[in-house]
């Protein structure tokens, strides 16, 4: 016997070596709401690009900055002109530059003549460095003005999708949290009836009970299984939405964790009321940041018809010679008027200021400042629109707020008399003054009602956060890091 245990501890020596260096099964990551959120704000693909949003205002901030610094430029070319162009001139004797032609047959004076480049060697090159300076400009003063209030704009919208964010991923959890909750109920009714047809079984086997009593219950037991399986199915699903909205790996596992009663904390709705603020609405907020940015716009157009002064500088070198290869000869040049050598290199400088005063544009200017001050009414009337449409939302989610409070509170009374209906059913059903029909109708009842309790605990949860957005509080109740 004691070598059978020594055989027996051997053959499973492999598989307990392997059962010891397989990898532990994956673990799930705990959430709670707030986790669930700051994750969300720290990994959304939308925030991100809210943040690159800011980065690249910042940059449009500095690039008009920059039209408003020194703009220097250098330029270095040479030009080797295979044929010069000729000169065209009328021959008049000696005197002129073309000297004495009277021994050319065919000329005579009056002529003209096609002599050649006399004053350009074939090869030039030249090197200059160009500087220019804005003195004044109304538009750039504007267009400085304008660029930081893009970069504000870039913030305000940013807060707009932060508010998104919370908003999808808060939904998301609750949905995600209370069908936890409902398969821990759905686990409950199945072991409670799944007690009731063992007994009931029992029942029938003694002659107690009849076999379609037992029918029913296996019946009723079958649907529990089947629903509660469809509904695993859909908390899986409302998991992986909930990832999604947090950007949250797919592959990874994720489970939700939070107290229902906590969530379900009452609200001061008139506390509310008394702080209500439109500018606390990330869109009103985004709204006033465009209302200021179509008032600078109208500025600009004014300031397009103010002059625009600014200096100018040019300094360079160039030079000419027969071949390239001269140019770049080390030999000295005599520079007298006689004999300038081909291959030194000459300076040049010129300075200058320029004043452009724009006097008529066709009435261009005119009707483009028409036209902003048009967009301008346009933004406020929109201001009109969302303020009316603020109020609307308010009401909206304040009343929906109340009616599914009422109904939460009318399904939980609701769901506490199925329970004691199910409870007494059964126990009349066990002491035999009950009918098998009673009992199963009960638990019907009982699981509709459940299912009935946390679908008004969800529109109970939804609406909070809808009220929170209507009256501004969604971001401001988010926890900072």
């Amino acid at each position: 016997m004691k070598r059978l245990y020594v055989f027996v501890f051997y053959l499973c020596l492999p598989a307990l070596m392997l059962a010891q260096n397989a990898p532990a099964p994956a673990s799930a990551t705990v959430f709670t709401l707030e986790q669930c959120v700051q994750y969300a704000l720290e990994n959304s693909n939308s925030i991100k690009n809210s943040v690159i949003d800011q980065q690249i205002a910042a940059a449009k901030v500095k690039e008009t900055i920059g039209i408003g610094l020194p703009q220097i430029d250098g330029n270095f070319g040479i030009n080797d002109n295979t044929k010069l162009q000729r000169f065209f001139a009328t021959y008049t004797g000696t005197g002129g530059f073309l000297g004495d032609l009277s021994g050319v047959p065919g000329i005579k004076l009056g002529d003209v003549v096609a002599a050649p480049n006399f004053f350009q060697l074939p090869v030039n090159s030249a090197a200059t460095v160009s500087v220019s300076q804005l003195i004044f400009n109304g538009s750039y003063l504007v267009g400085l003005q304008a660029s930081n209030t893009f970069k504000e704009l870039s913030v305000k919208q940013a807060v707009q999708t932060k508010e998104q964010t919370i908003e999808q991923t808060t939904k998301a959890f609750y949905s995600a949290l209370i069908n936890r909750e409902r398969m821990k109920l759905f686990t409950n009714n199945i072991a409670r009836v799944d007690s009731l047809l063992r007994n009931t079984t029992a029942l029938n086997k003694n002659g107690f009970a009849e076999e379609i009593d037992v029918d029913r219950i296996q019946v009723s037991l079958n649907n529990l299984i089947t629903e509660r399986d469809k509904f695993e199915r859909l908390q899986q699903l409302s998991v992986e939405l909930l990832k999604f909205q947090m950007n949250y790996p797919m592959e990874q596992l994720l489970e939700v964790k939070g107290d229902l009663s906590a969530l379900n904390s009452g609200v001061d709705i008139n506390g509310y009321l008394k702080d209500l603020d439109y500018k606390n609405r990330p869109d009103y907020q985004v709204l006033e940041t465009n209302q200021k940015l179509q008032k600078l716009t109208l500025k600009n157009k004014y300031a397009s018809g103010m002059p625009i002064l600014s200096a100018s500088a040019n300094l360079g070198y160039g030079t000419q010679s027969p071949t390239i290869g001269g140019l770049f000869s080390t030999n000295t040049a005599i520079e007298d008027f006689g004999t300038i050598g081909p291959d030194k290199w000459y300076g040049q400088v010129a300075f200058g200021v320029n004043l452009h005063i724009p006097i008529f544009s066709g009435l261009q200017r005119t009707y483009q400042v028409q036209q902003e001050k048009l967009n301008l009414q346009k933004i406020d009337n929109s201001f009109k629109i969302l303020k009316s449409s603020i109020d609307l939302q308010i009401k909206q989610s304040v009343i929906s707020y109340q009616n599914s409070l009422q109904a939460l509170e009318s399904q939980k009374r609701n769901m506490t008399l199925a329970e004691k209906v199910a409870r007494v059913t059964k126990i009349k059903y066990g002491q035999g003054v009950g009918s098998n029909l009673e009992v199963v109708d009960a638990e019907s009842s009982l699981k509709e009602s459940q299912i009935n309790y946390y679908s008004a605990l969800y529109d109970v949860l939804v609406a909070k956060v809808d009220m929170d957005k209507a009256f501004g509080k969604l971001v401001q109740n988010t926890p900072s890091k």
